[in-house]
C-alpha cells in the first residue's frame, strides 16, 4: 500500500486516547474511534465542516517530505525527498484534485489525490492513486475540519494485517500546510505517526 500524499508526528500513546506530537510541538488530541455492528468507522462530519474546505490547497507546491523507512517494525529512520503539486477545484464546487510529481531513481513517478465532498453527510471522501500503485486505488479516508485542523480516517490491509489509517492536514498556516499520515494495528488504540510533509506555496 502506497501513500505517497503525506504524514508526520514523531509519535503518539494511548491513555483513552491518543496524542499527536505534530512538527511545530502541537498537541492534537485524536478521537477514540467508533464501530458500528458490522465493524465500520462511524465518523461524524463537524459542524464548521464545508465544501470551501480544501480551496486554500489551490495553487502550486514545493512538498518536502519525511517518509518513515519501515511502518508497524520499530523503524526510527526517515527518508526525505522532494515533489511538486498543483492543486484545483472542481465538480462545481464539491471536489478538489491534485496531481503530484517526482523523479525516484531516475524514472518520473506521478499521484493524484481525488478529494469528493458529500452536501448531505458534510463529509470528504479523499482517494488516493499512483503510477506505482499497479493501477489501484487506496480506500478513502473520510472526514472534516475542526479549527484548521483536518481529520481523515480510513480501513485497509498492510502486509496481510488489517488496519486503521489516518490523514491528519493542519491548515492554520494555510501558507505552510502540513500533512501527515498514520497507521494503527489495534483499531486506535495506538498509532504510528509513518509519513509527513511540510509545503511551501510556489505561486
Amino acid at each position: 500500500m502506497k501513500y505517497i500524499f503525506i504524514c508526520l508526528l514523531l509519535g503518539a500513546f494511548y491513555s483513552g486516547r491518543a496524542q499527536a506530537y505534530t512538527p511545530d510541538g502541537d498537541k492534537t488530541v485524536l478521537p477514540k474511534l467508533v464501530f458500528d455492528d458490522k465493524g465500520e468507522l462511524v465518523i461524524s462530519a463537524s459542524a464548521t465542516s464545508s465544501s470551501q474546505d480544501f480551496d486554500y490547497l489551490v495553487g502550486e507546491w514545493k512538498l518536502a517530505h519525511h517518509k518513515l523507512r519501515s511502518r508497524l517494525s520499530g523503524c526510527k529512520d526517515w527518508d526525505e525527498f522532494e515533489t511538486m503539486v498543483v492543486d484545483s477545484n472542481g465538480l462545481a464546487g464539491m471536489a478538489n484534485f491534485d496531481i503530484c510529481r517526482a523523479t525516484f531513481d531516475g524514472k518520473p513517478w506521478e499521484g493524484r489525490t481525488i478529494r469528493l465532498y458529500n452536501p448531505q453527510t458534510r463529509l470528504w471522501s479523499l482517494y488516493w492513486i499512483a503510477s506505482n500503485s499497479g493501477g489501484r486505488m487506496d480506500p478513502p479516508v473520510v472526514g472534516s475540519f475542526d479549527n484548521g485542523i483536518g481529520l481523515f480516517f480510513g480501513k485497509d490491509v498492510y502486509k496481510g494485517k488489517p488496519i486503521i489509517f489516518l490523514f491528519r492536514w493542519d491548515k492554520r498556516n494555510p501558507d505552510a500546510p502540513v500533512w501527515s499520515q498514520a497507521f494503527s494495528d489495534d483499531n486506535g488504540k495506538t498509532w504510528e505517526w509513518n509519513w509527513y510533509n511540510t509545503s511551501t506555496r510556489v505561486k
